[in-house]
């Protein structure tokens, strides 16, 4: 486990540790209270990857796609209402299988545990609060 504290104009130092740490094929767990960072975070990824354009939370359609310059792409998923059984029967799962990074706000352990146990490789995020600053704390 990694840890990095960092305010929002040293976010870098999160992203750069995560390209350097990361496959090109991840699937991130990122595990915060309401307003903890997750969804800026992904932002910062996004503006690294050279997207363009505003990344917000998809918390009523789900999921985002967006494209990178270097012909990567990025998923961002909200589950915030949604349990386990609710995502394999729309068919989510099968958009893991697409390349690229995939940052999952609100996954819940039974999935996380389903994605491991059918051979992805989940790393996880946990973001803290910490005065003017979060603790990010990354299991890859």
């Amino acid at each position: 486990m990694k840890e990095i504290i960092a305010s929002l104009d040293e976010l870098d130092k999160v992203v750069s540790y995560l390209d350097e740490t990361l496959p090109s094929d991840a699937i991130v767990f990122l595990r915060g209270d309401l307003a903890a960072g997750k969804t800026t975070l992904t932002q910062a990824i996004a503006k690294a990857k050279g997207i363009e354009g505003e990344v917000t939370s998809p918390t009523f359609s789900l999921q985002q796609c967006y494209g990178a310059k270097d012909g990567s792409s990025l998923f961002h998923y909200d589950l915030y209402r949604l349990d386990h059984e609710e995502f394999m029967q729309m068919g989510l799962f099968e958009e893991f299988e697409k390349q690229g990074w995939h940052m999952v706000e609100w996954g819940s352990d039974a999935l996380k545990a389903f994605l491991e146990g059918v051979g992805y490789n989940v790393a996880t995020i946990d973001i803290e609060p910490n005065e003017n600053s979060r603790i990010y704390r990354i299991n890859v």
